[in-house]
């Protein structure tokens, strides 16, 4: 296969990528490309796209077909963003995914990342407020090489499912690495989320509180 049929292959799969991620709502990245590979007939042997070129067609699609609803979501996941950093203040929060790289769709839950050395403070504090809530770990990768398991606080928000994870106060300087490009990931303070709400909103809807328990 020559060099311009094998771009054009690339091309065809990063878009076709895209395109099932935002249709069926995937969030995993290497399943989009299998799924992509297979749909297009391309051998097995095939040379993989970067997660970083799937997530820049996925914006791409984005602002060309998903319309009002993409703009009405992602405004949907910063509003719920503004609203549990300023609940989760004292825990510095920081919003971190889709939100805030504007590749999101309906399957992405926002995604805040949390500072305190003691992680049951932060379950104490969500129950004194009668939030219904559910706990786990995610493993992150850092850049000197090893992988840890970061306790992990969920609940929703109205139709928002908000996944929060907490790391130590040494954890605000050791940011673990995107799964997307490699690099260190893009935490954004209130003010940051604030100013990407203002430049899109239209100020027509507002999100309901975290669900407390009955």
């Amino acid at each position: 296969m020559g060099k311009r049929s094998a771009a054009l292959e690339g091309h065809d799969l990063v878009r076709e990528a895209a395109r099932i991620l935002c249709e069926e709502q995937l969030t995993d990245y290497r399943l989009a490309k299998q799924k992509a590979s297979r749909r297009l007939g391309l051998s097995v042997h095939t040379a993989m796209p970067s997660n970083a070129d799937i997530q820049a067609a996925v914006l791409e699609y984005q602002q060309l077909f998903g319309g009002t609803p993409y703009t009405r979501h992602l405004q949907r996941l910063r509003r719920t963003a503004l609203q549990a950093m300023d609940m989760l203040a004292p825990f510095a929060p920081r919003m971190v995914g889709a939100a805030a790289t504007g590749a999101a769709h309906p399957g992405h839950r926002l995604q805040l990342h949390c500072f305190t050395d003691a992680p049951e403070d932060l379950d104490i504090f969500c129950m004194e407020r009668g939030i219904d809530f559910d706990t786990g770990e995610r493993r992150y990768r850092f850049a000197d090489g090893r992988t840890r398991d970061i306790p992990m606080l969920s609940f929703q928000a109205g139709d928002v499912g908000v996944d929060v994870a907490i790391f130590s106060e040494l954890g605000r300087r050791q940011v673990p690495l995107s799964p997307t490009d490699g690099q260190p990931v893009k935490r954004l303070d209130r003010d940051h989320v604030q100013a990407l709400l203002a430049a899109t909103s239209d100020d027509d809807e507002s999100s309901p509180p975290p669900r407390r328990v009955a």
